[in-house]
Parts: C-alpha cells; sequence; structure tokens
C-alpha cells in the first residue's frame, strides 16, 4: 500500500547537498564508484562535503584526480568493474570499516561486447563487478556496525527480469536496452538478498533510480533513442514530459541512502526522487516492478554470482 511508503520532505527538484544539510560525517569512510563523472562526482562532493573520507573508485585514474583535486578529503584508487582481478585487489588494499559503499559506475546500452570470460559486459559491469565488490567488502563493511550499500539502479529495470537460462544473451538476440535492464534489475535484487544474508551485521541496502540525468552514461545512446524514450516516458506518465535533472538533483535520493538519519535502518528498498517508489507502478520517473523485488529471485541471483565469480 502506498500509505506504507516511507517518505521524505525531499522530492524530484532536491539537491545532494539540500538532502545532506546539517548531517555529520566526519570520522565516516566512503567509496563512490564511477565518480569521475556525472551523478557520481556529486555523490563523492556531497559526502565529502558533510565531512566523509571520500574514496573515488575509477578505471580512469587520470580522470580521477581531476575529480579529486576539486574536492577535499577525497582520494583516488583504481577499479575496473569489468576485470574481477581489479575488484579483488581493489578490496585486498582496502584497510579499516567502511561507511558507505555507493555503487554508482554503470555502462548503458552498449553494443555487445563480452569480457574474457564470456559474459555480457553490461552484467558483467553492473552487476557482477559490483557484486564482488560490496561481497568482498563484507568484512569492512561489518566492522563500521553501521554500513550502509547503495546500488544505483535505474528505472530501465521494468523492462525485464533476470533470464536466468541465459543471462549472457549466448541463444537470445543481444538487444542493448534488454541488457540494460536485466542488470539493473540485478542491482534491486542484490539490495533485497543482501538485506537478508547482511543485516545481522548492521549493513542496510537499498536500490535507487536518480532519475533522468544527461551524462556521459548515455555515450551510446542516440539522440533519436532520447527523443523516443522521452516520448515513451510522456506516454506513460500521461503525457507529463520527463525532465533532465541535473547532476546534482540526480546524485540526491544516492546520499540520502547513503548518509541521511531519515532512513536510517531502512533495508531492501527502492527510491526515486528520495522517497520509497510504489510497486507496480510502471513509468520512466516513478515506481519499481515487482520481479525487481522477488525475494526467489534474489536468492537464485545471489547463489549464481557467488558459485559464477568463485566468490
Amino acid at each position: 500500500m502506498t500509505s506504507d511508503l516511507i517518505t521524505t520532505p525531499f522530492g524530484e527538484q532536491s539537491t545532494a547537498v539540500e538532502v545532506l544539510q546539517g548531517v555529520d560525517l566526519h570520522g565516516k569512510k566512503a567509496i563512490v564508484t564511477g565518480a569521475a563523472s556525472g551523478i557520481g562526482v556529486e555523490t563523492a562532493r556531497a559526502l565529502a562535503a558533510a565531512g566523509a573520507e571520500v574514496t573515488i573508485a575509477v578505471r580512469n585514474l587520470d580522470a580521477g584526480q581531476q575529480v579529486s583535486a576539486q574536492i577535499a578529503g577525497s582520494r583516488v584508487a583504481h577499479l575496473d568493474l569489468a576485470d574481477q582481478a581489479s575488484v579483488a585487489t581493489f578490496a585486498e588494499q582496502w584497510q579499516g570499516p567502511l561507511h558507505i559503499l555507493v555503487n554508482n559506475a554503470g555502462v548503458m546500452a552498449s553494443p555487445l561486447a563480452r569480457t574474457p570470460e564470456g559474459w555480457e559486459m553490461q552484467f558483467a559491469t553492473n552487476h557482477f563487478g559490483h557484486f564482488a565488490l560490496a561481497f568482498r567488502l563484507h568484512d569492512a563493511l561489518a566492522q563500521a556496525g553501521d554500513a550502509r550499500v547503495v546500488a544505483v539502479s535505474s528505472s530501465a529495470h521494468h523492462r525485464t527480469g533476470i533470464d536466468f537460462e541465459d543471462i549472457h544473451f549466448e541463444r537470445r538476440e543481444y538487444l542493448p536496452w534488454l541488457a540494460y535492464g536485466q542488470s539493473k534489475t540485478a542491482n534491486v535484487l542484490f539490495a533485497v538478498e543482501a538485506t537478508k544474508r547482511w543485516a545481522a551485521d548492521g549493513i542496510v541496502t537499498n536500490a535507487l533510480n536518480p532519475g533522468g540525468i544527461r551524462t556521459n552514461l548515455q555515450r551510446y545512446v542516440s539522440e533519436q533513442e532520447l527523443d523516443a524514450l522521452r516520448a515513451a516516458a510522456a506516454a506513460s506518465n500521461g503525457g507529463e514530459e520527463l525532465r533532465w535533472k541535473t547532476v546534482e538533483q540526480g546524485a540526491a535520493t544516492s546520499v540520502l541512502l547513503a548518509a541521511s538519519p531519515l532512513v536510517q535502518g531502512v533495508s531492501g528498498k527502492y527510491f526515486d526522487d528520495c522517497n520509497e517508489a510504489p510497486v507496480g507502478e510502471f513509468g520512466a520517473r516513478h515506481g519499481v516492478s515487482a520481479h525487481a523485488l522477488d525475494p526467489e529471485a534474489a536468492n537464485r541471483l545471489w547463489d549464481y554470482s557467488v558459485s559464477t565469480l568463485s566468490l
């Protein structure tokens, strides 16, 4: 029931800085993946401004260094989410507790590409990479005592659940948006299952849709495709045009889940526009599909991921 949904005073136009106004994160350590561009930069900036020691985890170290130079209290570390050896090295080098992990990086609607293991690249990056990162950092998260893990998903999760019979498009036709949607559903299912498995360790995990933001994430998407997506979004929202958010607004829900006392102890949920999303309302701006919260699928995906990645 929508009346039971968690709400906050913030909404679609709130910014990350506004959400963290008055929040003190001194003494807290945070990791933000993909924080060299887009909403990742603003997520890292807002967390650092609130006092957190932020690690900008990026594949492109030069880009990461340029961002870090503008954010006091941040550092840069190399992380290639599509490379499991890189993920393992990053986690092994982490020292001490970890209070906040924002799984923000991603690739969207890219042409078919595979890792050396044969894994479809969007799933390998968006899900496998972040799953392995959180899994390997579990002890550091547990050491914090009140850690938060944030999975940045997308309204694209509405497109599909997990095709466990052919996750990596080895037999079915590869469709870039279908593959992206599957990986974004996986992000939500991770939050559902991590909540069940890690609650006793004081770790809360939530997923979110940041909204529509023009960033480098859309580098594989043509203007024609974006126009078509905006038209479809308008049709699903009673004719209301999908408005682009600024990166500051796009990072708001991420930092809410990462650090706001308003959602202290909340776990296993999906948020959009800084509020918990209703289930079964399909739209580009609001709602979460039931298949993304399915506990059976979440458990199956977790076991599949652990087995495939030999964790």
